[in-house]
């Protein structure tokens, strides 16, 4: 199953969305969002399950495939 990182505008909303997958049975974990990427708050959330567009909200910016040691796009938040 391919990672991804979620990056967010606001710290809540990665607290939020963390205990979202965290309820779902994921494994996911908070961190520093990684150099490569750009986030307005500083931190991301690691996660494996499959992505459902309707956890996206106002906090959430964007979601990325984890391809070894890059990043590919796979979720713009078109709320913003």
């Amino acid at each position: 199953m391919m990672e991804k990182i979620a990056t967010f505008h606001t710290h809540f909303g990665a607290i939020r969305f963390h205990k979202r997958l965290i309820g779902l049975g994921d494994n996911a974990v908070m961190m520093p969002v990684p150099r490569k990427l750009s986030a307005s708050c500083g931190t991301c959330v690691r996660f494996s399950l499959p992505f459902d567009p309707e956890w996206s909200d106002e906090d959430l910016e964007a979601v990325y495939n984890v391809d070894g040691s890059g990043y590919q796009l796979f979720f713009t938040n078109e709320e913003e």
